[in-house]
């Protein structure tokens, strides 16, 4: 496995990007999109993660515009504020950047995955929306049922899922409380493609961030992880 920061090609001038390359045969392409705190060594880990396990993961850095701040877990307003100031619209251009890459590597749209994480979960929903990805995960991502970004709620645009998605959520999460993950799960079952959500009890926000010890739920992250390279197997194709 390599890795290495690279700048990609984006409407708004250049922007810093990780990328993990697999040491043997490449399985496909993942797009990581990166929690509220920015591009953290916790989001270039998870590339590596995803590397190790045969696929080329590109992760965007969002924040570009705003000089590419990374945030420290403690300074989570600061964090909020700048997330405020993204736009649906420059988000996608972002994205595409990275799929461009990953194209131009050999993994196409139609062989690539979207992963999301925080702010990122949200973001990878809207994504298996805009774009048809093989496959999409989002972990813990908020907006349900309010729109961000200047996007919808996910509610009002889930039947128009174009990726099939898994969606993982910790049950002491308030930013994605139980009613509204479980009104998701009945609007995106209503989508033409395959859907799954995965509730996991007594466990928090960011459980899959074990650079958050007190987040960090080593069985459920282990789980979600396990869940995520079944989904993407199932649904990328070779």
């Amino acid at each position: 496995m390599t890795s290495e920061t690279v700048v990609l090609t984006t409407a708004d001038g250049p922007t810093p990007a990780f990328i993990a390359e697999p040491g043997r045969t490449v399985r496909g392409g993942v797009l990581i999109v990166h929690e509220v705190f920015g591009l953290t060594d916790h989001i270039t880990d998870v590339c590596r993660r995803f590397a190790d396990a045969g696929w080329r993961a590109v992760a965007p850095d969002l924040y570009h515009r705003q000089g590419s701040p990374v945030f420290d877990h403690a300074d989570a307003g600061a964090a909020l504020t700048l997330r405020g100031r993204l736009a649906g619209d420059d988000i996608l251009d972002d994205l595409d950047s990275g799929l461009m890459v990953l194209a131009e590597s050999g993994t196409p749209i139609d062989r690539s995955a979207v992963v999301g994480f925080c702010m990122g979960g949200s973001i990878a929903f809207h994504a298996a929306v805009h774009r048809p990805f093989a496959a999409a995960v989002t972990f813990y991502g908020g907006g349900i049922e309010d729109g961000r970004f200047g996007e919808p709620s996910q509610l009002e645009v889930a039947t128009s899922l174009q990726t099939p998605w898994l969606g993982l959520y910790g049950d002491l999460d308030p930013s994605t409380p139980v009613e509204q993950v479980e009104h998701l799960r009945m609007a995106v079952s209503l989508a033409d493609v395959d859907t799954e959500i995965v509730r996991y009890p007594g466990v928090r926000h960011a459980f899959y961030n074990d650079a958050r010890p007190d987040f960090y739920d080593a069985t459920a992250a282990h789980d979600a992880w396990a869940r995520t390279l079944a989904w993407l197997e199932a649904h990328v194709p070779r």
